[in-house]
């Protein structure tokens, strides 16, 4: 992946951030804090926003750095699901989609990577700080690399959800469960903002982000640490294979109403109800296999033909 297509694929993921409204008007944009959460050096990441600022969606004040220009909700245009974000774009995806198919070895040389998608080493090393940051990527001790298991199947899919069936109503239950206001809040006003545009216009990797976040905040109220790093976890998991599917934008509605009626319970301190509540949520979404739409047997065809 060449410098400029990483900055590129960057500066449409913070244009996400910009639209979907989790970074407003005047908040600062720090370049540690996006390498950070997009695994990535500094570097592409200063490229990208630059090439923001030179379109009108961030302002760049001396000594100061970046912010987010008062004009850019009107110029940020909303990237499609045909031109995804960095976290499923070019070689990142090609490794992912290798990786879920069996292609590649669980354990494999940085030198072998770097021969078989004609990479640099800085290269290489963003798109595996990538992976390591969803959670299926490991450095090993000494040398090389090991990728982690992930949903790669429609049972380990539903085993997911299973999971979560359990350990989700029961973190309400939790003697330390305390309602955080702030996360109703929050939660509230994405949810809401969903229902009555995002679903429509916002591109499937942010929509999924949203539905997991929904969850993963939720859990914390638990005070349990136990049960956010599990749900972190196989949400990670799950993550790849969404990414590459087509979300049910429809099914989605049905997702964010939900979820507000399981605020308004824990608003009104129905606990108990809201347990029950999300156990329901979680089953409906089991029984139509997911809240998106599988092509399974064009992949085992594409397995069959290899």
């Amino acid at each position: 992946m060449r410098s400029s297509q990483l900055a590129q694929n960057i500066a449409n993921e913070i244009t996400l951030l910009v639209t979907s409204g989790e970074l407003a008007v005047g908040d600062p944009l720090r370049t540690q804090h996006l390498a950070d959460r997009f695994g990535v050096s500094r570097s592409p990441v200063r490229e990208a926003l630059q090439m923001l600022s030179e379109q009108g969606v961030l302002e760049q004040k001396e000594n100061r750095g970046f912010f987010v220009k008062e004009s850019a909700g009107a110029l940020a245009e909303t990237v499609s699901d045909e031109a995804r974000p960095f976290e499923v774009a070019n070689d990142y995806q090609r490794l992912a989609e290798d990786w879920l198919t069996d292609r590649i070895p669980a354990e494999v040389t940085e030198q072998v990577l770097r021969e078989r998608y004609d990479l640099t080493k800085m290269q290489l090393n963003d798109i595996l700080m990538r992976a390591v940051r969803e959670g299926w990527a490991e450095r090993k001790q000494g040398y090389g690399w090991r990728f982690l298991p992930v949903a790669k199947t429609p049972e380990a899919f539903e085993q997911i959800y299973r999971f979560r069936m359990l350990i989700e109503p029961a973190a309400m239950l939790e003697p330390d469960f305390r309602l955080d206001r702030k996360i109703i809040e929050e939660q509230r006003r994405i949810q809401s903002r969903m229902l009555e545009t995002d679903i429509e216009r916002l591109p499937a990797e942010r929509l999924l982000h949203n539905g997991a976040l929904f969850h993963e905040e939720l859990i914390k109220m638990s005070n349990n640490p136990f049960f956010h790093l599990s749900l972190v976890r196989v949400n990670r998991m799950r993550r790849l294979l969404e990414y590459r599917s087509r979300v049910d934008r429809s099914r989605l509605v049905r997702q964010c109403q939900d979820h507000l009626d399981i605020l308004d319970l824990l608003e009104r301190g129905e606990v108990i109800e809201a347990s029950y509540a999300m156990r329901r949520h979680l089953g409906g979404a089991l029984s139509k296999k997911s809240p998106i739409t599988w092509s399974w047997s064009h992949q085992m065809q594409e397995k069959t033909l290899e």
